[in-house]
């Protein structure tokens, strides 16, 4: 929008040459300083009936309309020059072809940064509130828009243009965080739209969603080094993994097999059995295999797909700006200052049980139970069998399901001999007299904040304080863990823990005190959302703005969902 504004700028003190467009785009200051120091005032509009006019500003004209429009706005102009005639006095078909796509753009630019932006669905974390395939509104004013962090960026895309797959955005220059008033704060349970707070170091796959890249950095390079020490048992693993295939066959002769697939569910059995007896070694050497694990992420470029179960090439690490990391959508379940607890898949603020959004579902254990047919599951349950709502992982003995609470209601009603139990991942810590093992311990690695010694799971969480801008706590070798991300990544501060204590920006301290806001994120679809449970707490300067109103939805398998489309998002 500057570029603009400075382009039209210079143009009416005569600046039409290809070289002073360039300038105006990206150095105007040269140029601001001669019209300063210049005693001639506006110049009159280009005569287009004058050839001299009109060829000085022709090659400046074409830079505009390659930055409103590469080639496909050329081609367009052009074209459409080449079966119509010029008329003299006219403004060329490239400046007036560039003189609309620029204001287009510029109105664009303006709504999208600062009023309301298109949002996307890719993934079902959300789901059965937010569908994969929902297109929404995602409405800045209502928090208050931010002031972009990278001003030098190419308008309308995010942080990669499409196919050519390179970043859209310079960090020549840099603003600081600025939020201009919104019409309110984020309040409890508010679904919100965020830059992804692990983004800062990526995993650089452009075949997002579906990639690494939005995926958690930290987590990548603990699943490598678990990977890289797994290595060197490599021999065992096939050896054990063989053996386990052949039990299974025998134990289940009347099933038909694909081998591939037994072959490597029985390989990654054996894999976690080894681990196992190895976890203590691992223990031992983590720094060294994820230091190992580091390097072949930034110099090998490879690294484990568990989405495809193999060893893909990417290009390599990339850090993000706060307003260029990748957006991501979850339900904010926790503000400052609030206290934060999960068990048996329940969460607790503040003491007591949390608002249970309308479609939120977790999952059961469901046995003694004959499903109908998958198409009748969409149509009389409103479960899709495609997007993971249900599952086996026995031959059909016991299912998996993703419930609503009336959805679960609704079959306990249809089913009455069929038994639901949630699906829960204890806490070892609930477990009186309980020694961890080492295992245990590598298992803690999951889950934010990534610490051997801190025991949370998916359904099991230890009670915590979100922090609150001014709140001054205590900081010691207990609970560090928990802040070290907001210290160093968030508010930029230099973390060293030694053995005599904590030393904060080469000062020893026991105290902290916070200078942002922060907030936790779950998704409603709760045993399948990598959210704050992951990577931990949202910095208030992430918050891009409130999902608002879902304007179109098309399933991948059933079409466009008409039920859906201008729906308002609670």
């Amino acid at each position: 929008m500057l570029a603009s504004l400075n382009v039209s700028y210079i143009r009416r003190f005569g600046y039409y040459s290809f070289m002073d467009t360039v300038q105006g785009i990206f150095f105007p200051y040269l140029i601001f300083t001669k019209i300063a120091n210049s005693e001639n005032d506006f110049l009159p509009e280009t005569n287009w009936a004058n050839s001299k006019d009109t060829e000085i500003r022709k090659w400046g004209d074409h830079l505009v309309l390659f930055f409103c429009l590469p080639v496909i706005g050329h081609v367009i102009a052009l074209g459409i020059g080449a079966v119509t005639r010029e008329k003299p006095g006219k403004k060329s078909k490239v400046k007036e072809w560039g003189d609309s796509l620029l204001f287009a753009l510029v109105a664009a630019s303006i709504i999208r940064t600062y009023v309301f932006e298109p949002f996307q669905i890719p993934t079902g974390s959300m789901e059965k509130t937010l569908l994969v395939g929902d297109f929404l509104f995602v409405n800045k004013l209502a928090y208050g828009p931010k002031v972009p962090l990278t001003p030098l960026s190419y308008p309308l895309v995010h942080n990669t243009v499409p196919w050519v797959n390179v970043k859209s955005y310079t960090t020549l220059e840099k603003g600081e965080y600025t939020r201009l008033p919104g019409f309110g704060s984020i309040t409890r349970y508010d679904v919100v739209v965020f830059n992804y707070p692990s983004g800062d170091t990526a995993v650089y796959d452009p075949r997002i969603p579906n990639g690494l890249m939005g995926h958690d950095y930290h987590g990548i390079v603990i699943n490598e080094a678990k990977r890289l020490f797994m290595k060197q048992f490599e021999g065992q693993v096939n050896a054990l993994g063989f053996q386990i295939a052949d039990s299974i066959r025998r134990a289940n002769p009347s099933l038909n097999y694909n081998n591939d697939m037994l072959g490597e569910y029985a390989k990654n059995l054996a894999s976690l059995q080894i681990l196992k007896n190895r976890s203590q070694l691992f223990i031992d050497e983590l720094e060294k295999w994820k230091s190992k694990a580091r390097i072949m992420l930034t110099e090998e470029k490879v690294a484990m797909d568990n989405q495809e179960s193999r060893l893909i090439e990417h290009f390599g690490l990339v850090y993000r700006p706060v307003d260029k990391r990748e957006n991501y959508i979850k339900r904010c379940v926790g503000i400052p200052g609030d206290w934060m607890e999960i068990k048996k898949s329940v969460l607790y603020v503040n003491g007591k049980k949390a608002f249970v959004p309308e479609n939120q579902n977790l999952r059961y254990i469901v046995s003694n139970i004959i499903l109908p047919s998958d198409n009748t599951m969409v149509e009389r349950y409103g479960l899709e069998k495609g997007r993971g709502d249900y599952y086996t992982e026995d031959g059909g003995e016991s299912f998996k399901m993703n419930l609503t609470k009336d959805q679960l209601d609704e079959l306990k009603s249809k089913f009455p001999q069929a038994k639901f139990e949630i699906d829960l991942e204890p806490q070892y810590v609930d477990i009186n007299g309980y020694e961890p093992t080492a295992f245990d311990l590598v298992n803690n690695l999951n889950m934010f904040p990534k610490d051997l010694y801190v025991n949370n799971t998916t359904t099991d969480y230890m009670k915590f304080q979100i922090p609150k801008k001014g709140q001054k706590i205590s900081i010691n070798k207990d609970n560090i863990a928990w802040y070290r991300r907001i210290i160093t990544a968030y508010e930029g501060h230099k973390l060293e823990e030694r053995k005599d204590g904590i030393y904060i920006d080469g000062k020893k301290t026991s105290t902290y005190t916070f200078g942002l806001n922060y907030y936790w994120m779950m998704g409603d679809n709760r045993y399948n959302s990598a959210d704050s449970r992951v990577w931990g707490f949202v910095p208030e300067d992430h918050i891009v703005g409130r999902a608002s109103l879902v304007w179109f939805s098309k399933s991948p398998e059933f079409g466009i969902r008409w039920e859906r489309i201008f729906k308002l998002i609670y």
